[in-house]
């Protein structure tokens, strides 16, 4: 599966600590970030992530491309409630994971009930809806 992983500034320690306690499941997956947020969880975790730019420079824009072309199989971004600059963002994110299909969590009760049934098989429908995608980061 591939996963995406986004966090306001806020939010990026919780992420770093979720990915610390689910790296065993992570591990078996595909993972991308904006450049900050992936590289805290890189650096604490030691999990391979393919960085994008960060959200500032267009880094939510290569991930929406992604989930725009159905190559993503699941979003993680943990947002701040009290930060209204990120609106936009968090916005174009959500509106893409709905019209795709793809299960989105913006909180850390969401994301641990996604990973947990990911590693159960109740994600397996992804490879149904779209068999062909898996190479489509490695190109």
């Amino acid at each position: 599966m591939f996963i995406a992983l986004m966090s306001h500034d806020n939010k990026k320690d919780l992420m770093v600590q979720f990915c610390s306690a689910y790296a065993g499941i992570l591990s078996r997956h595909n993972l991308c970030a904006t450049n900050t947020t992936g590289r805290l969880v890189a650096e604490a975790t030691g999990l391979n992530v393919h960085l994008f730019l960060s959200c500032q420079h267009g880094g939510s824009q290569q991930i929406g491309a992604r989930i725009a072309y159905n190559e993503m199989d699941m979003v993680l971004f943990f947002v701040d409630p009290n930060d209204s600059t990120m609106d936009k963002e968090l916005l174009y994110i959500s509106r893409l994971c709905d019209q795709n299909n793809i299960p989105f969590a913006s909180n850390v009760a969401t994301a641990e009930m996604l990973v947990l049934g990911m590693d159960r098989g109740d994600m397996d429908w992804r490879n149904i809806v779209n068999p062909k995608h898996k190479t489509a980061l490695q190109a």
